[in-house]
């Protein structure tokens, strides 16, 4: 293992447990800040620390891009590299990771019934930007899920042979927030 390896899996273990303990968006947004403020005054240290804390915050299973991206930049081991990931490498690899899991999501849509899901994904993949992608990710599905849920409250509006008690129950939760809805399509309407 390379002596800079060996300093930076030192750091990653020191900074893991509160690494951990910080949510995803607040990961990421800790590294913007850093992408965003002026590396040109960080030591080579501080570059290399600044991606050790990336790479701990990195989930393996879904940041592939950000973690092959950012030992690319630690095996270059060179200011002009390190810097280049920080300041573009790693908004590319993030939005890299971002996209395969949009695919994973359209993968796994049902076209018959997720009908907002797939329009919102294919928009955000036309659109194809970073932002559009991180968006998607953060908000949009959410908000396409609930869509795709209420029409399935309606449908079971709709349906004349359903009992009083899932009426009202369908009824109550067809305004609701995205949580209420998914609820009411996964558990709700079988405990009436």
């Amino acid at each position: 293992m390379r002596p800079t390896r060996v300093v930076l899996a030192l750091v990653a273990t020191a900074l893991a447990p509160a690494l951990l303990l910080t949510t995803p968006a607040v990961a990421a947004s800790a590294a913007t800040t850093v992408s965003t403020t002026s590396t040109a005054d960080m030591s080579d240290d501080d570059l290399r620390v600044a991606i050790a804390r990336i790479l701990a915050a990195a989930d393996p299973k879904t940041d592939k891009a950000v973690i092959r991206e950012a030992n690319e930049a630690l095996d270059a081991n060179t200011p002009e590299a390190l810097r280049a990931f920080l300041k573009t490498g790693y908004r590319l690899a993030v939005a890299e990771d971002d996209r395969v899991r949009i695919f994973r999501i359209l993968a796994t849509a049902d076209p018959k019934t997720d009908k907002a899901v797939i329009r919102e994904v294919n928009e955000t993949l036309d659109a194809d930007t970073p932002e559009a992608l991180r968006a998607f990710l953060e908000t949009g599905y959410r908000l396409a899920v609930a869509e795709d849920d209420r029409v399935r409250v309606a449908r079971i509006l709709a349906d004349p042979t359903i009992s009083e008690a899932l009426r009202a129950a369908a009824e109550a939760v067809i305004d609701g927030t995205p949580e209420e809805l998914r609820y009411f399509i996964e558990v709700g309407q079988y405990e009436v």
